[in-house]
């Protein structure tokens, strides 16, 4: 006879969650290393009692806001490689679809994460309860339905042994590596609290093996072909690289060939800026470098990337009329994009397995390519420098130069995490990554208020690293509420907070695309409407030390450099505050190098739309469907 345990179903959950393991290249680790939760009464007495019974099996952290849970969730896992993740659990109603934005981030770029918001009673002893959406087409309809389309895995479930199925499938997409994202188990309030004769086997020890499959022989014998075909190949690495810890592969593929590597967003440090081969960002916000042999290419090898609009600039960058694609993807949605070859395997053993076979072949490309593209770095590091270079250490700096001052003071030890505005464009151009996971840019759903939640989880995952936020205003004010968590718990994450006073990037852009920067500054109101008056008396230092946190004020290059070297030297949470001297442009880099379709208006009166419109023409005109 099956010996069986009498749990609630929340008691049963927190239970099984706490003994699920990952396994990838020998090496284990916990799947759910902790969970996240605000309750209210939708979850309070389900998993928060869960939670308060088997305090010892699972790790729980308070928060403030709950999409920041789910924000620190990811970056937990994002720092993990995916192999291990947080769960998130919130009440009913608010509490449930402030998780929506979180989980769009998660499952865009990939990265896993385990929601449990409460829902409304399956029983319905009262219709409606506090809350409840009432739907007159539907009875089985929640406000936790609106995390359907962002989840990868989604289930209500209404009697407790139905969380049996459910659970397993949950770990199933959660450890997929083609398949993870949000996964969104609804919880009625009133089935967590139910008991239930639970099978022992339920809450045996599980591993949940993360697999590394090779290519298939007639795919890559194909991919071999083409890449000894090819003059001029560029490898566009994304962020599959880092997921898969194919760095050392890809850098050896790199070294075997002379092939030169570009990098998306997430895919940035897939090697290090010194690397020979390492070109830099490629797409709207990447290097001149990198780009110019985008144009040029007849090959393009997309190891681990979506091609997502800023890496094609909308379809525009890579204008060779015989251009090819090969994409190795361990997802064949993404390996047939762009009309592409496609590799269908793990970033890693697809590497290994492209590097042995053109070792075979003394595979290289000419020795005047190499000398192009090295002769091109070089050039483009030497703007680099004219960015950070600061004449007079005694005035404001401009944004480059505050990257030029952590520049200084960092070592690969140093993670930085950024998610919106301009300073990702910034970064893509100028930052000169030292370690494989110090560039942490959230890129995918561009999401403020990112920072500094993802900062809490993967200090939490690297808790020896010294971890900076990079918040501009607009961010910060999105989402500086776990501040207060960070400071409760003691996670002495590094927030550097930039003050242009306004939403910088998207005032760029504006100005642009014929908008004239409406709307984009903090600014008083003028008399015509638009915000071109006095900046507000905002003081976002003092409201970060309302929260707890340390404040260093900066107000020139000098004090920025002794302020950021104070605080990467701290133990608690620490903020550095600078005002840049660039206050209505975007941030003084190298303009961009390549499109971004951002549609203007067809028709207007104003001159800056009309002339934009124009502009806007002649770029769309060279957009190309690879078929």
């Amino acid at each position: 006879m099956t010996s069986t345990t009498r749990l609630t179903a929340a008691q049963a959950l927190v239970r099984f969650l706490s003994a699920q393991y990952t396994e990838r290249d020998g090496v284990r680790q916990r799947l759910i290393g902790a969970t996240w939760g605000i309750f209210g009464h939708g979850n309070v007495a389900g998993i928060g009692q869960a939670l308060l019974e088997h305090a010892g099996r699972m790790p729980y952290h308070q928060g403030r806001n709950e999409q920041a849970m789910v924000h620190a969730a990811v970056g937990y896992a994002r720092q993990s490689n995916r192999l291990s993740t947080h769960a998130v659990t919130t009440s009913i109603g608010p509490g449930a679809t402030n998780l929506v934005t979180g989980a769009a981030l998660a499952t865009i770029n990939r990265l896993p994460v385990l929601l449990l918001p409460g829902d409304i009673f399956a029983g319905r002893p009262a219709d409606p309860v506090l809350q409840q959406l009432e739907v007159p087409y539907a009875g089985d309809v929640s406000v936790n339905d609106c995390l359907r389309p962002v989840s990868r895995y989604f289930d209500r479930i209404t009697r407790p042994e139905a969380l049996v199925p459910s659970a397993l499938n949950a770990m199933r997409v959660l450890t997929d590596p083609v398949e993870t994202g949000a996964v969104t188990l609804a919880l009625p309030q009133d089935v967590q609290a139910e008991a239930y004769d639970w099978p022992e086997e339920f809450f045996a020890e599980r591993v949940w093996t993360v697999r590394r499959p090779g290519a298939d022989p007639a795919e890559l014998a194909e991919a071999v072909r083409i890449i000894r075909s090819a003059k001029r190949p560029l490898v566009v690495a994304g962020g599959g690289v880092h997921h898969s810890r194919a760095e050392e592969a890809l850098a050896e593929f790199a070294e075997t060939t002379g092939i030169p590597v570009a990098s998306t967003q997430a895919g940035k440090g897939s090697l290090r800026h010194d690397h020979p081969q390492d070109v830099g960002g490629v797409g709207h916000t990447g290097t001149a470098t990198a780009d110019e042999l985008a144009r040029t290419a007849d090959l393009v090898i997309g190891v681990g990337t979506r091609y997502t609009d800023f890496t094609t600039a909308s379809g525009t960058l890579f204008s060779n009329p015989d251009v090819r694609f090969l994409n190795l993807n361990i997802a064949s949605y993404d390996g047939h994009k762009l009309a592409g070859q496609p590799l269908v395997a793990d970033a890693r053993s697809g590497l290994q397995e492209l590097t042995g076979a053109l070792r075979l072949h003394a595979h290289r490309v000419a020795d005047s390519y190499a000398t192009e593209y090295t002769e091109d770095k070089e050039r483009w590091e030497q703007r680099v420098d004219a960015c950070y270079e600061v004449d007079e250490p005694d005035t404001r700096p401009t944004q480059p130069q505050v990257l030029g001052a952590l520049d200084e003071i960092a070592d690969e030890s140093d993670i930085l995490i950024n998610a919106a505005g301009s300073l990702p464009g910034d970064l893509h151009k100028l930052w000169r990554t030292r370690s494989r996971d110090q560039y942490h840019l959230e890129y995918g759903y561009s999401c403020m208020g990112y920072e500094i939640p993802a900062a809490i989880g993967v200090k939490l995952a690297a808790p020896d690293r010294p971890v900076w936020a990079l918040v501009g205003d607009g961010t910060y004010l999105m989402m500086p509420t776990e501040i207060v968590t960070a400071v409760q718990e003691g996670v002495a994450i590094k927030a550097l907070i930039i003050q242009n006073h306004g939403y910088a990037s998207i005032g760029g852009l504006s100005e642009a695309v014929g908008g004239e920067r409406f709307g984009t500054a903090y600014r008083y109101p003028s008399e015509d409407g638009s915000y071109t008056g006095p900046p507000l008396p905002v003081d976002l230092a003092a409201n970060a030390a309302s929260l707890g946190m340390r404040v260093l004020r900066a107000k020139t290059v000098r004090d920025l450099r002794e302020a950021l070297a104070e605080a990467r030297a701290a133990d608690t949470p620490t903020c550095v505050y600078v005002e840049t001297q660039t206050a209505d442009t975007v941030s003084g880099a190298p303009p961009a190098q390549a499109w971004w379709d951002v549609p203007v208006a067809e028709t207007a009166t104003r001159p800056s739309a009309v002339k934009a419109r124009e502009l806007y023409e002649r770029h769309v005109s060279t957009r190309r469907r690879h078929l």
